[in-house]
């Protein structure tokens, strides 16, 4: 790609069932489009990603999978003399490793008060009862976020 003519692009499309970031953050179901344009300062990096993480809900505390979705632009530029404050550099080699973008934009997606939707009726502050699954007799008793 370093080699083709300016405005040239490629596209790169992504499908992956299970995909483990730095040994702790595992992806479900990751999709992604990727578009690599040449540009005179180096390669324009457009990208899209969806996937699903195993999350805890804040208010019943049971696992769920919390859909993410991420996009992102980047540019890796040219090594010259002129560039000495861009973050990323295109690499000697030519391949460019995507996962430490695509690592902190899906961390970043994941959402502070995870729920498992949006009704989540949570934990009766009682008997601790999963208020979405049964009643228990403590009616109204429930810890919400």
């Amino acid at each position: 790609m370093m080699h083709e003519p300016i405005g040239s692009h490629r596209d790169l499309t992504f499908e992956l069932d299970v995909l483990t970031l730095y040994n702790e953050l595992q992806l479900n179901q990751i999709n992604g489009q990727v578009r690599i344009n040449r540009t005179p300062q180096g390669l324009l990096i457009d990208a899209d990603f969806s996937a699903f993480v195993v999350g805890q809900c804040v208010r019943c505390l049971e696992d769920y999978q919390q859909p993410l979705s991420i996009n992102f632009q980047e540019l890796f530029a040219y090594r010259t003399r002129h560039t000495r404050d861009s973050e990323f550099f295109v690499p000697d080699d030519g391949y460019i490793n995507l996962a430490p973008l695509v690592y902190q934009n899906m961390v970043l997606a994941i959402p502070i008060k995870a729920l498992c939707q949006p009704d989540c009726k949570g934990l009766c502050i009682e008997c601790g009862t999963n208020l979405n699954h049964s009643t228990c007799e403590h009616e109204g008793a429930r810890i919400e976020f």
